[in-house]
This record gives C-alpha cells, structure tokens and sequence, in this order.
C-alpha cells in the first residue's frame, strides 16, 4: 500500500510556470511506476506523463510534450511535475498514481491503483 500525496498547485498566469510534487509514503517508493493525470471540469480524467521506476524513461501527451517534465527522486519518496509555457487549457485537478504492477505503466489509467487526492492548477489567460 502506498499513499500519495500532491502539492505545488495553485493559480499561474498562461505562459508561466509551476512545479508539482507526489509524497509517496508506504512501500519503498522506488518499487513503484508513477504517472501525472488531470481532469479538467466536465471532462475525462486524461494522462499527462509517465515515468518508469528507476526514472530511465518517460513519456508525455502531445498536448504537454515540450512543455512538461516528470521526474522523481527514489530516496526522497517524491514525484515530480515540471510544468513551463502554461496555457488556460492546462487549468484542471491534477492527479498523480502509482503502480507496482508494471515496471513502466505508460498512459494507460487502468493500470494505476493508487491515486492522490489532486491538486488545482489554474492558469489564467
């Protein structure tokens, strides 16, 4: 069992930017593949990157692609979000989730069992 817990969110100005974090406490932090997801209101819960256990590989939406960054640091329990170049339609509640299932889970949000509560981020224009 693993709880997750993210901050950094708040308000931005579009082309500003803002980092997300995801505390992880529980099993060792490293034995889980994690993932940022974001609900905009009215909307589907949609992926915005992945990240394998060890950090080796990652992967973005296209619509975040050269603008968001995931990272994690294993021997602080933490994931991260590097959001740059933000636009009103990154406003949303953002989501990060953990897996211990899969050595790297992609985009794929059934994969994901464990979830954070989120975290609001909204950009204005």
């Amino acid at each position: 069992q693993v709880q997750l817990i993210e901050s950094g969110g708040g308000l931005a100005q579009a082309g500003g930017s803002l980092r997300l974090s995801c505390a992880a406490s529980g099993r060792t932090f490293g034995s889980y593949a994690m993932a940022w997801f974001r609900q905009a209101p009215g909307k589907e819960r949609d992926f915005v990157a992945a990240i394998s256990k060890s950090g080796g590989s990652t992967d973005h939406a296209d619509s975040v692609k050269g603008r968001f960054s995931i990272s994690r640091d294993n021997a602080k329990n933490t994931a991260y979000l590097q959001m740059n170049s933000l636009k009103p339609e990154d406003t949303a509640v953002y989501y990060c989730a953990a897996t211990a299932s899969y050595y790297y889970a992609g985009y794929g949000r059934d994969k994901y069992d464990y979830w954070g509560q989120g975290t609001q981020v909204t950009v204005s224009s």
